[in-house]
């Protein structure tokens, strides 16, 4: 009876040990195989004191991290939170729209809400709705008070690249115009769909270029001037003929609503072009669209900060970063690591909208001496792994650091 006990103890004792190993065995199938620090391949042997890595599961736990909490510029990657409080104010369906009018004298009266896709495909579908609903018309009259004039974008220079193009309540193609010159020499419009207009005729003339995309505009009276002029010409050419000049006005109570253009896009739709493309025109749009929304018009840069600020302490409880303006390109913008997680977790269900390569969904950012990428990498069973680089001073590589982090996830 002795030696039965003994060896069932011992036999218990077996399992207990067997059930433990197996246990630790198939946790550790489950989980990411780990690149320590002080390992040659580990990502953080590459990371310097002015920079930050984090990288995160599938519940938020963190992985491994350096300089987690430091504030870095994050370029681009702020994109993602301004796409996130527009979601949150405005809805994912929502569509931004243009009204036109006409007051007792017959003058058509154009009003902006910060539309950032008015392409001139747009301008064309417009004006051929109008032609059904105008008789005639005398002047033009744009009305972009919806956003304050002038708005200076800190980042944003006065040069003529289209990164540096102004926003405004009412503009057409980025306020950009891509031209080229003819076998004459003479300006022409380097795109079928967009005539050459007078306004962009006589800015490209003093600019003396000889092709390429620019942007005309300065300020946003420049920015409506050049789109009211669009919608001269193709209504044009359906037949209505403009008697007057194009100058700029409001919309009064005695006017009259003769259409409304709802843009083709929704919001989740024009966000999915902005990060195509890391436009920083649609989005410090929309960051002064939502700032018109939640505080009322006119649209002003303080009131668009304001509701990204809130925003983020307010529903991701964040406290520790700093906004100039939505896009990214000003350096006074501020976020750390740890601070872009908590925006990457409440983003997770819109990570569609990001640019992806297979299971990989990422924003990346530059600056110049800064280069940034945060986004998900996703495991067989779609479950979304985080992760954020923030690279601020040093020359390190930020491609190979990702492929770096895509292996320690097992997905190198």
């Amino acid at each position: 009876m002795l030696y039965r006990k003994i060896i069932s103890d011992t036999l218990k004792r077996i399992a207990v040990m067997w059930g433990t190993a197996f246990l630790g065995w198939a946790l550790c199938l489950c989980q990411p195989p780990l690149v320590l620090a002080g390992q040659p391949s580990s990502p953080l042997n590459r990371i310097s004191s002015q920079d930050a890595l984090l990288v995160a599961g599938p519940g938020g736990h963190v992985i491994y991290s350096k300089n987690e909490t430091r504030k870095c510029v994050p370029a681009s990657t702020l994109k993602i939170l301004t796409a996130l409080a527009a979601i949150h104010h405005l809805g994912k369906s929502h569509r931004f729209r243009t009204e036109f009018y006409q007051d007792p004298d017959q003058n058509l009266k154009v009003k902006g809400y910060g539309d950032p896709l008015l392409k001139s495909e747009v301008w064309q579908e417009i004006a051929q709705a109008l032609t059904s609903r105008l008789q005639g018309f005398k002047d033009l009259i744009l009305d972009d008070t919806y956003f304050v004039h002038n708005i200076h974008i800190p980042g944003v220079g006065s040069s003529t690249n289209p990164y540096d193009a102004p926003i405004g309540a009412l503009c057409a193609n980025f306020n950009t115009v891509f031209f080229k010159r003819d076998d004459t020499g003479r300006i022409v419009s380097a795109e079928p769909q967009t005539p050459m207009t007078p306004f962009a005729l006589e800015k490209l003339r003093l600019l003396g270029s000889n092709t390429g995309r620019v942007t005309l505009c300065q300020n946003g009276h420049d920015a409506a001037r050049y789109a009211g002029e669009l919608v001269v010409h193709f209504l044009k050419e359906r037949g209505k003929v403009g008697q007057g000049q194009v100058r700029e006005g409001v919309v009064g109570p005695g006017d009259t609503l003769v259409y409304t253009y709802y843009s083709i896009l929704t919001l989740e739709q024009v966000l999915k072009e902005m990060f195509e493309f890391s436009n920083n025109f649609i989005a410090n749009q929309i960051l002064i669209a939502i700032g018109a929304h939640v505080h009322g018009p006119p649209g002003t840069l303080a009131k668009g900060v304001r509701v990204l600020s809130d925003f983020a302490r307010d529903v991701l409880h964040l406290h520790d970063i700093e906004i100039a303006e939505g896009s990214g390109i000003s350096r006074k913008n501020r976020l750390s690591a740890l601070g872009m997680l908590a925006v990457l977790r409440r983003f997770t269900p819109h990570r569609a909208l990001l640019v992806h390569e297979g299971g990989v969904f990422y924003k990346s950012g530059t600056l110049k001496g800064v280069k940034t990428r945060a986004g998900y990498i996703e495991d067989r069973s779609g479950n979304p792994y985080y992760f954020v680089i923030f690279l601020n001073s040093s020359h390190a590589d930020i491609d190979s650091i990702f492929e770096c982090v895509k292996n320690s996830l097992g997905n190198g």
